[in-house]
């Protein structure tokens, strides 16, 4: 519901800053919180109460803002008249006037600032085009230009759109979750900015993934924005351009490390299940690898909780693959895959490939036997000097002599499926992509390292070299590839395929704990959206333009499994499930800004006595 809220309080109570604020202006400042003549509101939640909110509020909360779309009879009950101009604009003529706005720009940063801007101040036109445009729109709020913002977010910085809660703050973490004003969050996304991308530590710079990721949620799952958060754990960075950086708006040290990092990001957990309970979603998004394996680890049992670079990155690189059998006509266990990079993304993947080997029914032993991993050190050996094989990498380690020429390896075990998530731009040679194309008649290369110059491989370079026979996938979005008079649509392994469908699963079903098999429901689930025309184009994964579709239906499959395996809590059962899930999700449409007006019936005539006068006694 919209409560009270004051947007600031009161300052210059104290003139000097060498007095501590006494009982006499505390008294007054609570005077003037109280009066209501005084007050400025915001408004939070989705139920408005019309009583409570001022006519000007209308034009100033982006929740409430509808341009030129106020009707006259809104513009004059609400106080607004005057305040606008007098013409009248439908939300498709707006919609109309944002998309010629965008394409004036020439640089994607401007994009970015542009539709920043908009989300400030009119959130539901934002939403809606965003919503009605992901496959030109996306790529500017997620992959690649977010990167981009990233690295300039100390000159773009302009208002809050999410907590900042810093190290500074351990012992008090509550008392800042508190400061955020909504009281029904449901979803956060949360960094720590160590590894923003393929750019690595950003800081407190990295605000930009977390605010990308839920405008995707919204967009993308009809997730209402109100019950999202954006949350940067600053615990300071070791990229000594930013500490050097006047525009740097993060903590000016060294990352913090061991046990009170440790004690931080727990006091962490812990607040946001005080502050909006045992079923809030965490998404853990861009931690650095020594860190995302073992919070996963830790935190996966107790509470709602998931990282996307480990298990979302894996759920959509498993759907390509799934895809993928569709033209090869192998199975998981038939092929021999081979990843260049071993960080949370490339493990992620290769256990969520083994758990599809094993359901195909071999031991997950031999399943492990068909992985090859190399990483920054080489080859993933049990006897290399390095070692280096913590985690999950010691099950992917091999008894062979170490190694550290990748081609060499390539050209040793002939892989069918290449993986890369190394962020390192042209690690995948001509040579190396040949000595593909000369192995297997459909290759499968997924350069899967974001943003764009970061790929392993160009689309047009994996086409070429393998004569256009390559399935071929990449993390950032490339343009066609035209070979031969054939065009080619390479295929963009988006985890925003999977996360804004697997959260709106877990919101709708109320799911404690999220075990691997709702990520390779996921996957199957966009898999099997891929059709016969996507898969002659050479895609395999469905046009962007679909996801709010494939969201809905991984909502769905999710509440089947919940409720089969009784781990839902939300009951009763909803009847139908789709129409549950739709039900709940985010309008992006302009609605009345009046209350609603209803008659009441005529009062039946009932004559009333004479009224006499109280006598009172002397």
């Amino acid at each position: 519901m919209f409560s009270l809220v004051p947007r600031g309080l009161v300052s210059g109570l104290c003139k000097s800053s060498k007095h501590s604020l006494g009982q006499k202006p505390l008294i007054e400042a609570l005077n003037l919180l109280n009066d209501d003549s005084k007050r400025c509101y915001g408004v939070v939640g989705d139920i408005l109460s019309p009583s409570q909110v001022l006519g000007i509020d209308h034009l100033r909360d982006p929740r409430l803002n509808k341009g030129l779309a106020f009707t006259l009879e809104e513009r004059q009950a609400l106080g607004i008249h005057g305040l606008q101009p007098a013409r009248f604009k439908s939300q498709e003529e707006q919609l109309e006037l944002c998309r010629i706005s965008i394409e004036r720009y020439q640089e994607d940063l401007n994009k970015y600032l542009y539709l920043t801007e908009l989300h400030d101040r009119n959130e539901k036109l934002f939403f809606r085009l965003l919503s009605e445009n992901i496959e030109d729109l996306m790529p500017i709020v997620y992959t690649p230009t977010v990167g981009l913002a990233c690295q300039k977010f100390g000159l773009i910085y302009r208002r809050p759109r999410g907590l900042f809660i810093t190290i500074n703050d351990i012992g008090h973490v509550f008392d800042v979750l508190k400061n955020w004003p909504e009281p029904n969050v449901k979803a956060i996304v949360v960094t720590d900015g160590e590894r923003i991308l393929g750019l690595g530590d950003l800081g407190a710079c990295g605000m930009g993934i977390p605010v990308g990721k839920l405008a995707l949620y919204t967009a993308l799952a009809g997730i209402k924005p109100h019950e999202c958060l954006p949350i940067v754990l600053d615990v300071g960075t070791n990229n000594q351009a930013l500490l050097e950086d006047p525009l740097y708006v993060g903590l000016r040290q060294k990352r913090v490390t061991g046990k009170l990092y440790d004690d931080f990001v727990d006091e962490f957990m812990e607040g946001v299940v005080k502050r909006y309970g045992q079923n809030t979603l965490i998404q853990f998004e861009d931690f650095g690898n020594h860190n995302a394996f073992r919070l996963l680890k830790k935190y996966r049992y107790n509470y709602c909780t998931f990282n996307d670079d480990i298990q979302g990155t894996a759920s959509v690189a498993v759907s390509g693959l799934m895809a993928c059998k569709r033209i090869t006509g192998k199975k998981f266990a038939d092929n021999t895959i081979c990843f260049l990079g071993a960080g949370g993304a490339c493990l992620g993947i290769a256990d969520l490939a083994v758990r599809a080997m094993v359901l195909e029914g071999i031991s997950i032993e031999d399943a492990r036997k068909k992985i090859w991993m190399f990483d920054i050190d080489g080859l993933l050996a049990n006897e290399r000097p390095e070692g280096n094989l913590e985690g999950h990498k010691k099950y992917y380690a091999k008894d062979h002599a170490p190694s550290k020429d990748f081609a060499a390896l390539v050209n040793e075990i002939k892989p069918s499926i290449l993986i890369g998530a190394s962020a390192t731009f042209g690690a995948f040679t001509p040579d190396i992509l040949q000595a593909m194309g000369k192995f297997n008649d459909r290759p499968v290369i997924f350069a899967l390292s974001n943003p764009t110059d970061k790929a392993e491989c160009t689309a047009e370079q994996a086409y070429i070299n393998t004569e256009g026979r390559c399935i071929f996938a990449s993390g950032s979005p490339f343009p066609p590839v035209e070979i031969n008079g054939q065009t080619f649509k390479p295929g963009q392994g988006n985890n925003a395929y999977i996360f804004p469908g697997v959260a709106l699963g877990i919101l709708t079903s109320g799911i404690h704990h999220i075990s691997e098999d709702v990520f390779l429901m996921a996957s199957e689930t966009v898999a099997d959206c891929v059709t016969e025309d996507d898969l002659k184009n050479g895609r395999i994964y469905p046009p962007l333009g679909e996801i709010q579709e494939v969201s809905i239906q991984i909502a769905v499959k999710i509440l089947e499994y919940a409720y089969k395996e009784r781990i839902a809590t939300v009951y009763p059962k909803p009847k139908d499930l789709r129409r549950y899930v739709e039900e709940l999700q985010y309008n992006y449409n302009y609605e009345p800004s009046l209350p609603n007006l209803w008659p009441w019936p005529k009062a039946p005539y009932i004559k009333t006595k004479c009224m006499e006068p109280t006598k009172l006694k002397a």
